[in-house]
């Protein structure tokens, strides 16, 4: 096999980091203490971040950190100064899933490789070109995608110049990533913070299916898949684990380098995959992958699953068993841990010591030569070094910059930024140095960027940036106006009985429906079509031919892929609130490279967190008042723990004829409604909907247009009017009519708005 496919491996802390590169990573990604997806992981911190490149390169070890979080306007200062550092590092990729991060990065720091997180819920085709446009130089594939899906998505990655990597082993996720909230929602640590909460891995009350755990899905593994992936064209092979501790880092990663190994010299795949049984699983299906999702991919228990495992292997899960089997778990374990933890300790993450010796004498270059442990290079000043009296000398330390006098304090100043990368100035020599010699100021300023130049790998040396600032534009509207959304045909006549913008939600799947819709959009032009967050395969394809067809003036849309197509297409279009933008630098981001018009602020911040937000000129802010509050968007069929289903596995009518609803109840936070319509995948629902009356004052002059979902979806609010009347409560209040917050909250009842009042 000519190809060779990356091993990548989570390091969660530095211990973690280490075993990896003894197991045989060739990539390890990583997170700092702020701005990463993993804060329940130890991770690591800036200082370290220098020694650890030094040990992985020197171990043909790649390193991937993790900025894989949205970001907030008041933390843009903070991240601007974290890249001012990253970029003179030799880093060799950064893991991002906010747009605004995409910005900065593109602007300011393109010497930066860019990876899209899988928090941006990659699954079609347009979505790849889109990550493209701002510069991604590989994607992580959604979780969920089946061998075909990934084998197409891996070539219109290669069209476009743009790697692929897949996860092949450890949790898989009910919830698409980037779109679940049920942590934020429920708990207030929200998934795109970093925070999650796994409420999905919780008990609830015992189902009608006899389930205590209806959620929980199996870990993923794809270890007797790896020949299929590698035909799939994969780039890279991605180990989840980044809160695992370092014996399972060491015990995955090891197995999946054997695996490779093979396959790399056409040797028959192990089968025998116990060693991955050993450590801590919740079971192992490749069920996604193999495009079978089937109730089996469900496990009734959180917990690991590795002593249950091996008493099965003794004769059944008898407590007899079970405590043999946890006996020799324990000692395994112990037996991996000291043995690993002998061999990470000879490794150091130190940096390396660097010797400077700097010699010269008048009429001749300064000569300034360098030894680390690995080599030794020499540098020399442009002009001859001129020696002065006391006078001039007086002189030239007052003129500072004009000359530099050289001595130990003045070289040393000049040469610390060698501190800051993976190497230490640990002795400067002056001994072969004449006294009362001078360069010109910038002859040690060219030594130095020389000097950085050749320690980072002959990568130039970039000076900070400082942190751009926006213009606050004074096109402010005077009131936001009303928008509404629906997905039934039934409700259409709101079309004519109000003035506001009418949205529709197309379904994931309508491509046997395309004609309907088609019709149903060219008879009703003021409708405004809707695109959901995940359009997969086909129904992305149909979506598009949808777009081309009607040739609707304008969208909203939760998928990047549909942006793209409408951009191409000169469709304008607005940023769906599953898109997650929280600040000033994603709007740009969306406006300046795909023309976007408008976009839809996230309903997980605050209003403070809004009001910080600038909006970019001529473009249209947008922000849901009232909706039933998503809390994830799953492919999997959730009634199957719930209620049952006669069906073992889903098939293709499943998305499409699918119509059912059901409810569980969390032990601690209460009901979560769960949701299948027709054409969609499956939802679920916090038990109340979400109204903020406050935001039209608290924001005033900010949002163009303030919006209310009127789909038909089961929540404990009830609402004592009918859907025109309550347009009209939502109009009048917007109109500052007296008491319209309280009618409205008399009229819609129970509701919540905790988002909005505790952000992110």
């Amino acid at each position: 096999m000519k190809r060779k496919i990356e091993l990548l491996a989570p390091g969660g802390d530095i211990d973690s980091i280490k075993a990896a590169i003894i197991a045989g990573a060739d990539a390890i990604y990583c997170g700092l203490d702020k701005f990463n997806a993993r804060n329940r992981a130890e991770n690591i911190g800036i200082e370290e971040l220098n020694g650890i490149l030094r040990l992985a390169h020197k171990n043909s070890c790649e390193i991937f950190l993790t900025l894989n979080i949205i970001i907030i306007e008041s933390e843009i200062p903070t991240l601007i100064n974290l890249l001012n550092k990253l970029v003179n590092t030799g880093l060799d990729g950064i893991i991002v899933q906010d747009f605004g991060a995409f910005y900065l990065l593109e602007k300011y720091f393109p010497s930066l490789k860019i990876h899209a997180s899988t928090q941006l819920t990659s699954h079609n085709e347009g979505q790849i070109k889109f990550l493209k446009r701002l510069t991604a130089t590989r994607v992580n594939l959604c979780r969920e995608l089946n061998l075909n899906e990934i084998k197409s998505l891996a070539r219109t990655g290669h069209e476009h110049d743009l790697l692929t990597e897949v996860f092949v082993h450890g949790a898989n996720c009910i919830c698409f990533s980037g779109i679940c909230y049920l942590s934020s929602v429920l708990g207030g640590n929200s998934g795109n913070r970093g925070r999650c909460s796994q409420p999905c891995r919780d008990q609830y009350l015992t189902t009608v299916r006899a389930k205590n755990f209806p959620l929980n899905l199996k870990d993923n593994s794809a270890y007797a898949d790896l020949a299929e992936l590698a035909e799939a064209g994969v780039d890279s092979i991605k180990i989840e684990g980044r809160i695992k501790k370092f014996h399972y880092v060491h015990t995955v990663v090891n197995s999946w380098r054997q695996q490779l190994r093979r396959l790399s010299n056409k040797e028959e795949l192990l089968k025998d995959d116990e060693n991955l049984h050993r450590v801590f699983n919740r079971g192992f299906s490749n069920a996604f992958l193999k495009g079978d999702i089937n109730r089996n991919m469900f496990i009734d228990n959180p917990r690991d699953n590795s002593a249950l495992h091996l008493a099965e292997i003794y004769g059944g899960a008898s407590d007899e068993n079970v405590t043999r089997a946890k006996k020799e778990l324990y000692d395994l374990k112990t037996e991996i841990i000291n043995d690993v933890r002998t061999r990470i300790d000879q490794l150091s993450i130190e940096r390396a010591p660097l010797t400077i010796s700097v010699s010269g004498k008048v009429g001749a270059q300064l000569k300034v030569s360098v030894t680390t442990p690995d080599t030794s290079f020499t540098l020399y000043s442009t002009t001859e070094l001129a020696q002065t009296g006391r006078a001039i000398t007086a002189i030239a330390t007052k003129k500072g910059r004009a000359n530099q006098v050289l001595d130990y304090e003045i070289l040393l100043s000049r040469f610390k930024a060698v501190n800051d990368t993976e190497y230490f100035i640990e002795t400067l020599e002056l001994d072969a140095l004449e006294e009362n010699l001078f360069v010109p100021f910038k002859e040690l300023t060219s030594l130095k960027s020389q000097l950085l130049f050749k320690l980072n790998g002959e990568r130039a040396h970039h000076a900070p940036i400082d942190l751009p600032r926006l213009k606050k534009h004074d096109d402010k509207t005077e009131r936001p106006c009303l928008s509404l959304l629906i997905s039934s045909a039934e409700d259409i006549h709101l079309c004519r009985e109000t003035s506001a913008d009418v949205y529709f939600q197309l379904p994931s799947n309508f491509k046997n429906s395309l004609v309907k819709f088609i019709d149903l959009f060219c008879q009703n032009d003021k409708l405004i079509p809707w695109f959901p967050s995940i359009l997969i395969g086909d129904d992305y394809r149909t979506a598009v031919e949808f777009l081309e067809r009607v040739k609707p003036k304008g969208i909203v849309t939760d998928n990047t892929g549909i942006a793209l197509a409408a951009y191409e297409r000169g469709i304008k279009w607005v940023a769906g609130p599953h898109l997650n933008t929280v600040n000033s630098f994603s709007l740009l981001s969306l406006k300046e490279k795909f023309n976007c018009s408008g976009a839809f602020i996230s309903n997980e911040i605050n209003g403070r967190q809004i009001k910080a937000i600038k909006r970019p000129e001529g473009f249209d802010l947008y922000y849901s008042i009232y909706h039933p509050i998503l809390l994830l968007t799953s492919r999997q069929c959730l009634f199957q723990q719930i209620t049952g289903c006669a069906k073992k596995r889903m098939d293709e009518s499943c998305i499409e004829g699918c119509e059912k609803t059901a409810s569980i109840s969390n032990l601690k936070d209460g009901t979560i409604f769960i949701e299948k319509s027709k054409g969609n995948y499956h939802h679920a629902y916090h038990e109340t909907h979400f109204l903020n009356t406050d935001i039209a004052t608290d924001t005033e002059g900010l949002f163009t247009s303030l919006f209310i979902d009127l789909r038909d979806i089961e929540t404990k609010t009830e609402r004592a009017v009918d859907k025109i009347d309550l347009i009209r409560l939502f109009a009048d209040h917007l109109n500052d009519k007296a008491d319209s917050a309280e009618i409205l909250k008399r009229n819609i009842s129970p509701t919540t708005c905790h988002q909005y009042t505790r952000g992110l």
